[in-house]
């Protein structure tokens, strides 16, 4: 088991990582997000491998739950759900002294959390994570949001949870290309912000994709604590912060362009090596650091080039939309050596242009 707290000047909160905290975590809902009643927002799949032990776990200690489902998938992440789910909350009676509980993945998590922050002009939730990208990545800092027909994320709020569960346990049911997916927000901490840890990843690979659990909880820990780090120094992205999106600027749009068919972390992948491509162009790695990383993904089974069937114009089109723009100029997450990461608003056109000229499987 391991704990790491969120400090903040306001809304700090533990995250707990422990294996079988799902059955019991009922007594530290109650005690650090008291309400009177609780929604449970998951979808349909994850509500049936693990609402009925959150649910129990709730009953136990007391606490009346009420189960909301919602379908499984990205494009479930829209303001039509946020709509439906908070008609069905008004009518079950859900009011400023209730609280949510995000059960799931991402979608569930960014959904939930969104609903939270706006029902009643905002109520508390907590977040329960149940996908790998989730547990290190979207259930801590307290980012929400839904996604538009021009862009993903692009309508959110920030509305910090009162406590983070993180079960590795229930890693055990995901299919291993989510688990893959994952992963590439766990190689992104590394390559962002820890050396070592990335090296750790490369060591690790076979006990992880075993899913050891000694080396779960080490693994992470570790994106927890890097993540709490640079929310609680810059918890509403106005600068540090904007290094977790390495990857994701370009990675976005390769996303949005695909329909979302293409997964979120497979999507960064993508976008990772795009970023590592551009930060050696510039100089700030040497071959044999982006030869380092383009070898470790795809040892990770991570997909490193845009996929053929993706035309160039629609991922342009998406990145002209990017929300982490600054007055029109887009805004890339580079490295200046493996462990380091640096944000840079003055990418020219003609590099934009060499990330679509990549033969595929190149280094």
């Amino acid at each position: 088991m391991a704990e790491l707290r969120v400090r903040l000047a306001a809304n700090g909160y533990p995250i707990e990582i422990a294996h079988g905290c799902l059955d019991n975590c009922g007594k530290k809902i109650a005690a650090l997000c008291p309400a009177k009643k609780y929604a449970v927002i998951a979808d349909s799949t994850v509500a049936t491998l693990y609402a009925p032990a959150l649910l129990a776990s709730l009953d136990k200690t007391g606490l009346t739950a009420h189960l909301f489902l919602i379908q499984p998938g990205e494009t479930q992440k829209n303001l039509a759900t946020i709509g439906e789910l908070a008609e069905r909350l008004a009518v079950a009676g859900f009011d400023r002294h209730d609280a949510l509980i995000a059960l799931g993945g991402g979608v569930a998590g960014d959904i939930c959390g969104f609903l939270a922050s706006i029902y009643m002009r905002g109520i508390p939730f907590v977040q329960v994570p149940t996908t790998l990208l989730a547990q290190v990545d979207s259930s801590v800092g307290g980012k929400t949001g839904v996604d538009i027909e021009a862009g993903k994320n692009l309508v959110g709020t920030f509305h910090q949870p009162k406590a983070v569960f993180i079960d590795p346990e229930t890693l055990s049911s995901l299919p291993p290309e989510e688990l893959r997916s994952g992963l590439a927000e766990v190689l992104k901490y590394g390559l962002i912000r820890d050396s070592a840890f990335f090296d750790f990843l490369a060591v690790k690979r076979e006990d992880i994709f075993r899913l050891d659990p000694t080396t779960l909880i080490d693994m992470i820990t570790n994106c927890c604590r890097i993540k709490a780090d640079v929310v609680m120094a810059d918890e509403r992205e106005g600068g540090l912060r904007r290094i977790l999106n390495f990857g994701h600027t370009f990675g976005h749009a390769v996303e949005a362009a695909s329909n979302y068919s293409l997964s979120h972390g497979f999507a960064v992948s993508i976008g990772m090596m795009a970023a590592t491509r551009l930060s050696e162009r510039r100089g700030l790695l040497t071959p044999a650091e982006r030869n380092k990383i383009h070898t470790v993904l795809t040892d990770y089974g991570l997909p490193v080039d845009i996929p053929p069937q993706l035309a160039q114009e629609r991922i342009r089109s998406f990145l002209k939309t990017d929300k982490k723009a600054v007055a029109g100029r887009l805004v890339f997450v580079l490295l200046n050596g493996i462990g380091q990461a640096e944000m840079y608003d003055d990418i020219s056109e003609e590099e934009i242009a060499t990330l679509f000229n990549q033969p595929k499987h190149s280094s």
